[in-house]
C-alpha cells in the first residue's frame, strides 16, 4: 500500500489486513493499523544542544572531525616504536614526557621512549605503550621493559577510531538522550535541528467525573484518568492540553472535538467508547472525521476508537481510550505511544523492550486475547529473575500499576501459564 496522507481512508488500511474480525481485532492488526495510517509532522527548529534533551532528531548529526583527532594513548606508560621491543628484556632511555594537550614533538631514536599520559598526543614515530606497571627498574631517566610484555600498537588508539569524520554520529530520528549533548559538544556542535514538539490535548468524558480539589458528590468520583495521561504525555516530551471533563453531552463534546482539533497534532480522550456509551459518539465522529471503534481481542483495555478527525481545515489524530483507570494506561502504552512517537519522527524508540523471564507462578490465561498484566519483577532465591503479578487484575484498580514495576505480555494465542515458564516482561522504568 503507498505511503498514508492526509487523504489515506481509514478503511483502506483496514482492508489491506489479511483477516480481521470487527469484535475481536487482534492487537497486532490494530497497532498495524495506526501505525500504516499516521503520518509525522514535518516541522523542524534549531536551538542549542543544552535544549536538546528527549527532543527529536530532524536531521542526521555528521562529525565534522575524528574522534580522537590524534593517534593517542590509551593509558599512562611509556610510549616506544614497536620495532623496538624485543623477545628478551630490553632497557629503554626516557627523553620527555608527553601530557594530554602538550605533545612530545622531538625525535626518538632506537632504544628510546617517551613517558605518556592519557589521552596524549602519540609522538610521531611511535605506535606502541607500555602500561608503566609493566616497566622494571624505572628511574627519572631509564625503564627495563621486560620480553614479551606487549604487542606492537598495543594501547594505542587510533584517528578517527571512534568517529571518522564526516560519518553519521546519531542517526535522523534518535531521541536525544544525556551522553548525546556530550558527543555533540566533543564534536564542536553547538546547535542542533529537532522536530518541533508535538501538542497533545486530552480530556476525560462523563458527568460522574470530578476534578481534583471539587466536592465529590455522591455517585460521583474524581477523574484519575487526566493526570496519568498528562505523566505519560509528559515522559514523552510532548507540548500538552489539559481540556478538563467534559460532560456526557453532544454539542459539549462536539465544541471540545473542534477545539481540541484546532489546536493539537493528536487528541487522547478517555471514556465514552464503551457499547452503551458510544452511540451518538459514533454519529458525532463521523460528522467530524474518519473514525472506527473497535473491540480489541486484550485484556484490560478491549473498546477503543481511532481515526482523524477535521475542523476549520485542520485535522488531529484521535485515540479514544477506555474509561477505566488501567485500561488508559494500557491502551495508551500499547497504541497511542508508538503512534505518537512515529508522528514526533523519533525512529529507534517506538518498540517497547521487551524481556523474557520465568513467572513465579501460575498465572490463569485463556488463548484468543493478549492480556497485560501487572507484575513485580525480582530475583528470586536462586538469584535468577522471576516475576509474580501483583494480585487482582481488574481495570479499575489502579493501585496495582502503582505496586507493579513491569506489565506481563501474555500472547494472543497462549493458554495458562504454570510457574517456572517463560513470559515477556515490559519494564516501567523510564516508561511509566
Amino acid at each position: 500500500m503507498p505511503a498514508p496522507d492526509n487523504n489515506t481512508k481509514l478503511d483502506d488500511v483496514v482492508s489491506c489486513l489479511s483477516a480481521h474480525d470487527p469484535n475481536a481485532m487482534r492487537v497486532e492488526d490494530a497497532q498495524a493499523v495506526i501505525r500504516q495510517f499516521v503520518t509525522p509532522i514535518h516541522a523542524v527548529e534549531k536551538i542549542a544542544i543544552r535544549s536538546a534533551l528527549d527532543r527529536v532528531l530532524a536531521a542526521d548529526i555528521i562529525s565534522p572531525i575524528n574522534v580522537p583527532a590524534h593517534d593517542n594513548s590509551a593509558m599512562d606508560g611509556y610510549a616506544v616504536r614497536g620495532i623496538d621491543l624485543t623477545t628478551e628484556d630490553r632497557p629503554f632511555r626516557i627523553i620527555g614526557v608527553a601530557y594530554a594537550g602538550h605533545a612530545y614533538d622531538g625525535p626518538i631514536g632506537a632504544g628510546e621512549c617517551v613517558r605518556i599520559m592519557t589521552g596524549a598526543v602519540m609522538p610521531k614515530e611511535c605506535d606502541t605503550v607500555i602500561p608503566q606497571e609493566l616497566t622494571r627498574d624505572a628511574s627519572d631517566s631509564h625503564i627495563t621493559i621486560p620480553a614479551n610484555a606487549v604487542r606492537a600498537g598495543d594501547n594505542r588508539r587510533l584517528a578517527g577510531e571512534d568517529l571518522a569524520a564526516g560519518s553519521v554520529a546519531l542517526p535522523k530520528g534518535r531521541i536525544v538522550r544525556p551522553s548525546d549533548l556530550g558527543l555533540m559538544a566533543s564534536l564542536g556542535v553547538a546547535e542542533v535541528a529537532v522536530q518541533r514538539r508535538l501538542r497533545v490535548a486530552f480530556f476525560s468524558t462523563g458527568d460522574e467525573l470530578r476534578s481534583v480539589g471539587e466536592p465529590l458528590d455522591e455517585g460521583c468520583v474524581y477523574d484519575s484518568n487526566r493526570y496519568t495521561l498528562y505523566g505519560m504525555l509528559k515522559r514523552l516530551g510532548c507540548d500538552i492540553v489539559d481540556m478538563g471533563v467534559i460532560r456526557d453531552e453532544p454539542e459539549a463534546m462536539k465544541e471540545a472535538f473542534r477545539t481540541a482539533c484546532e489546536n493539537a497534532d493528536a487528541i487522547i480522550t478517555s471514556g465514552g467508547v464503551s457499547v452503551g456509551a458510544a452511540d451518538y459518539t459514533k454519529q458525532m465522529m463521523a460528522e467530524l472525521g474518519d473514525v472506527q471503534f473497535w473491540k480489541l481481542g486484550m485484556r484490560p483495555g478491549r473498546p477503543m476508537a481511532f481515526g482523524r478527525i477535521h475542523s476549520e481545515g485542520k485535522s488531529a489524530y484521535l485515540f479514544g481510550l477506555p474509561g477505566n483507570p488501567v485500561a488508559v494506561m494500557v491502551t495508551f502504552y500499547f497504541f497511542a505511544r508508538q503512534a505518537l512517537l512515529h508522528m514526533m519522527g523519533a525512529t529507534a524508540e517506538q518498540a517497547l523492550p521487551l524481556m523474557k523471564v520465568r513467572s513465579a507462578q501460575p498465572i490463569r490465561k485463556r488463548a484468543g486475547r493478549t492480556e497485560f498484566q501487572r507484575g513485580i519483577l525480582a530475583v528470586g532465591a536462586d538469584g535468577q529473575q522471576e516475576v509474580r503479578i501483583t494480585g487482582a487484575q481488574g481495570s479499575g484498580i489502579l493501585r496495582s500499576m502503582s505496586e507493579a514495576n513491569c506489565i506481563v505480555a501474555l500472547e494472543h494465542d497462549r493458554a495458562e501459564i504454570k510457574a517456572g515458564d517463560m513470559v515477556d516482561v515490559i519494564l516501567f522504568h523510564g516508561l511509566i
